[in-house]
Parts: C-alpha cells; sequence; structure tokens
C-alpha cells in the first residue's frame, strides 16, 4: 500500500513539473526548448518571419506615369516623349541612390531639392514656349 502511495505521489509531482516547464523543457516563455532542442519551431509552432517590405516599383514604370500626364497636358511629341521619359527616368533611380545614402535628412532634402531643379531645367529645354508656359504652371502647382 506504502509503494502505491509513494507511485502516486511522484506521478502527481511529475506531471506538475511538466505542466509548470512544458514536456521537460524550459517552457514556451523561454523558447521552448523542449527535449529535442529545436525551441519553439520543434514544438509545432511557426516561426517568426519579418514582415514583408514592399516591392519597389521600377523607374520605367513611374516615369511612364509621369510622362504619360504630360504628354496629356503639354501635348508631347513623340521625340519628346522619349527623351523626357529617359531623363524622369535617370532622375527616379538618382532619387533612390539618394535616399538611401547614410546622411542626414536635411542634406538628402538638399540634393534632392538640387536635383528636382536640374531635371525641371532640363525638360524646359526641350519644351516648345506655350509648353513651356503650361510646365511652368505645373512646376507652381506642385510646390
Amino acid at each position: 500500500m506504502k509503494n502505491i502511495l509513494k507511485i502516486i505521489v511522484l506521478l502527481f509531482m511529475f506531471t506538475t513539473a511538466q505542466a509548470q516547464f512544458g514536456n521537460g523543457g524550459f517552457g514556451n516563455n523561454n523558447g521552448g526548448f523542449g527535449n529535442d532542442g529545436m525551441g519553439r519551431a520543434g514544438m509545432g509552432q511557426m516561426p517568426q518571419q519579418e514582415p514583408e517590405k514592399p516591392k519597389e516599383i521600377p523607374a520605367e514604370v513611374t516615369a511612364k506615369k509621369v510622362v504619360d500626364n504630360l504628354k496629356t497636358k503639354l501635348q508631347l511629341d513623340e521625340l519628346q516623349v522619349i527623351a523626357i521619359s529617359n531623363l524622369i527616368t535617370k532622375s527616379i533611380k538618382q532619387q533612390g541612390v539618394i535616399l538611401k545614402q547614410e546622411v542626414s535628412e536635411a542634406e538628402k532634402s538638399e540634393t534632392l531639392k538640387a536635383m528636382f531643379e536640374t531635371t525641371d531645367r532640363k525638360i524646359m529645354e526641350m519644351l516648345n514656349k506655350p509648353q513651356k508656359e503650361k510646365y511652368n504652371v505645373m512646376i507652381e502647382e506642385r510646390k
């Protein structure tokens, strides 16, 4: 009878300890390292994944949208469309490089401002007089 009582007490103590420490390991709150040493992933849980970064839109796609807008508003001819498209694509790629630089936000802002002014000036060189007037209005609206 004493042996049966000892077995029951030992069994009760074992199940209590197992409930506290989680499958003989250190429990889920401490990393969940069970007997297999695999951690939480080994205990049937999905491993944590970092959220996906938004996919970058290619510069050419963005440039096409901008040029399509300019083509409509300024009535660009095909040669102007090609030249301005190339210029804007290059500008967007430069913008991406500038934004990824490890410099202060003030420096990025100044560099981007200079780049936008240069791009606007180069676009103006490709336009005729009525187009320049419309483009100046667009620039002012953008500001």
